[in-house]
């Protein structure tokens, strides 16, 4: 006799048979691929790629015409040189869901990634299991304070897996993936020095406030404001006023929306109800890391982080991976009173020594290094004089024939530090000898006059520096130089102080 079977037993006997048949080699299912198409096709689309994030690692950058000094694109010497399951048994229990404070929900979308974190995204996922109990904690206290649902941490998990230096290829940074224009709307400080995206805390409490704002927007419906976190709350907007319902499962029948937001609120459920019972779906040996705690000191001037670990008997690799915002080897200039994390227990034992230390003994000054793409008629000759620098330098850099060609080649080229290229959109690059230029990149509209006061410079100057006509239209695209500095008594000035 034949039992019938309930709809979501039969569902979860399908999803099995499906993804073990996956499994098998290739023609071993030709018997059964029509039943099996006929099976999965109304409700199984092709597994995606589990992480969406791009990490682009310091060595992997992309090339520039012109130099370029932002912070992903500058390094010491030793930072440069210093630059991946088999499918387990699917646990898909028809029992109640976890208690959560945000609305969990079961269904097809839902138990599909379900079934993917726990096979193909399985490796992955553990990975991410692993960190979250890192920085779990600390994120549920911001959302906590800011009278928020904890559960929304697990936006975090689903955002970069907890990793505090991911970066996509649309240059959303950190655990949260804030776009520079978004972080810096939710005041975090994002400089050549200083990217604030990757710091847990702050970039926590910035997240916080922005699915706060989203809640507001969209009555309280965490779907929608997980939604509009990923796609953007004018996208849901119009979503909502196109298909005339705020249901977010009806939304995304339609084709307005992308498939990574159609997916981004079941990966969300998902990832949730696995993370707060992992056991049960397979994941018990997740090697959990010991969650982050530190201390923070104020430092008054710009100090080596080789030097804060000495002071407290630690290594500079605790305090730099303690301080993941800190883009080189020390605080930033011109940032008095700098808030710096340490061990937990050494703030006393810090504050203590470091006061015996003189201010000019607490930094030392290092040369920076960046990726130049060489032209066409470009020789290491030139190149060296517009770095201020010389061929054999280079040469010794890139392992090269002072004499040979580098047409094409991306070369590491030494750059003094000494100038803060802090607002977005600019970039600085070698000017005249002993000096630098900042660069700006023309947008739609962007006019010589109006360039000229945003950047507090005359409108000759600008097209004095830049050959060209004062009245004539300025083309989208085109870098131009809006400031240039001097070395003057060892620091760079304005050129128009130089006298």
């Amino acid at each position: 006799m034949v039992r019938c079977l309930p709809g979501n037993r039969v569902k979860h006997i399908l999803i099995a048979i499906f993804l073990v048949l996956c499994s098998l080699p290739a023609g071993a299912t030709e018997p059964v691929q029509p039943l099996l198409a006929e099976l999965t096709r109304p409700t199984a689309p092709a597994l995606p790629a589990l992480e969406q994030v791009a990490l682009v690692p310091r060595d992997e950058l992309t090339d520039e015409e012109e130099p370029q000094q932002d912070a992903s694109e500058l390094f010491t010497l030793e930072e440069l040189k210093g630059k991946t399951d088999d499918a387990a048994e699917l646990a898909l229990p028809d029992v109640d869901l976890p208690q959560a404070d945000i609305p969990l929900a079961l269904n097809s979308k839902v138990e599909y990634f379900l079934a993917y974190f726990q096979t193909r995204g399985k490796q992955s996922f553990s990975r991410w299991l692993s960190r979250s109990s890192r920085y779990i904690p600390m994120m549920k206290e911001v959302f906590k304070r800011e009278g928020m649902p904890e559960d929304l941490v697990y936006v975090a998990m689903i955002e970069s897996g907890f990793h505090l230096h991911a970066r996509s290829v649309a240059n959303a940074v950190g655990p949260w993936q804030f776009i520079s224009g978004t972080g810096r709307r939710y005041s975090l400080r994002i400089d050549q020095w200083v990217d604030e995206r990757k710091d847990p805390l702050k970039a926590t409490v910035a997240a916080a406030l922005y699915l706060k704002e989203l809640s507001g927007m969209f009555n309280g419906d965490w779907y929608l404001a997980a939604a509009g976190y990923n796609a953007g709350e004018n996208k849901i907007l119009r979503a909502i006023s196109m298909y005339n319902t705020s249901d977010f499962w009806e939304l995304s029948r339609g084709s307005y929306l992308k498939r990574e937001t159609k997916e981004y609120v079941p990966k969300l459920l998902a990832a949730a109800i696995i993370a707060k019972d992992p056991a049960r779906y397979g994941f018990s040996d997740v090697a959990y890391l010991s969650p982050i705690e530190f201390d923070t000191v104020k430092v008054p001037s710009r100090t080596d982080l080789e030097l804060v670990a000495k002071l407290i008997g630690t290594t500079y690799e605790t305090v730099k991976e303690l301080n993941p915002a800190l883009l080189h080897w020390c605080t930033p200039p011109n940032y008095p009173d700098y808030e710096l994390k340490v061990p937990k227990g050494t703030k006393l034992q810090f504050e203590a020594a470091y006061v015996k230390v003189p201010e000019d003994q607490r930094f030392t000054e290092k040369v920076l290094y960046t990726r130049y793409r060489a032209r066409k008629k470009d020789s290491l000759k030139g190149v060296a004089r517009r770095y201020n620098t010389t061929p054999d330098v280079l040469a010794e850099l890139n392992g090269v024939s002072p004499k040979a060609r580098i047409a094409g080649r991306t070369l590491v080229v030494p750059v003094r530090q000494t100038v803060d290229f802090s607002h977005e959109g600019r970039s600085a690059g070698r000017a005249a000898k002993g000096g630098y230029a900042k660069y700006y990149t023309v947008k739609k509209g962007d006019t010589l006059g109006a360039l000229a006061k945003r950047f507090n410079v005359s409108s000759k100057l600008l097209s004095v520096w830049n050959n060209l006509k004062e009245k004539v239209a300025l083309k989208p695209g085109r870098r131009i130089i809006i400031a240039k500095f001097i070395e003057k008594n060892g620091e760079m000035v304005p050129e128009a102080q130089k006298s």
